[in-house]
């Protein structure tokens, strides 16, 4: 897909700021630190239309950036940073798990790995999350270009062993450096709308 438009339009924590457009959406979910951010610039061809931060637990809202004004990506908060109160994370799941489980414009969830580690309890948790949900889910493994080719099939069996991925969910590496796999997660992306 060719990326000619793409703008940030709100920052919300409830129902009632988000936007109003009808049109699908697809929403990232990750640990803190994971690269999601890099992971939309690299998609939309930006530099920095999504911050990055070198403090993990930076996005604290949902973030929506329209995309080619036919679709959103929803970046969500990331999970498992310590550093967060209790009562900041209850804050937090209540306010994601409210807009997964009722915007109707959710066509389904982007699942941001680090392929270097074997997947945390949390990304378990949040794959286990999406499928008892029926959410559709495609997971990309980041950071593919800081590990040898040769150890890359070994490790996306791993996050495949330790997720146990259903057969029908893609499982992408990706590269916010190289652009690598860019192409694949669009084509997986437009099977969901």
């Amino acid at each position: 897909m060719k990326v000619t438009k793409a703008d940030f339009v709100i920052s919300a924590v409830k129902p009632s700021q988000y936007p109003e457009l009808n049109v699908p959406e697809i929403a990232l979910a990750g640990r803190s630190n994971v690269g999601k951010s890099s992971f939309i610039n690299k998609m939309i061809n930006r530099k920095n239309l999504a911050r990055t931060s070198q403090k993990p637990g930076k996005t604290q809202t949902l973030n929506f950036y329209f995309i080619n004004e036919q679709f959103f990506f929803v970046d969500v908060p990331g999970y498992g940073y310590a550093k967060v109160s209790k009562a900041e994370r209850e804050d937090w799941g209540i306010m994601i798990e409210t807009y997964f489980l009722n915007r109707e414009q959710l066509r389904g969830a982007l699942l941001v790995i680090d392929i270097r580690h074997e997947p945390t309890n949390d990304d378990v948790a949040m794959y286990d999350w999406f499928k008892f949900y029926e959410i559709p889910v495609i997971i990309i493994a980041t950071k593919a270009d800081k590990i040898s080719k040769g150890k890359r099939e070994k490790q996306l069996k791993q996050i495949c062993h330790t997720l146990r991925i259903d057969s029908n969910d893609p499982l992408i590496a990706f590269s916010a450096e190289t652009g690598e796999g860019k192409e694949h997660v669009w084509q997986a992306i437009k099977t969901l709308f």
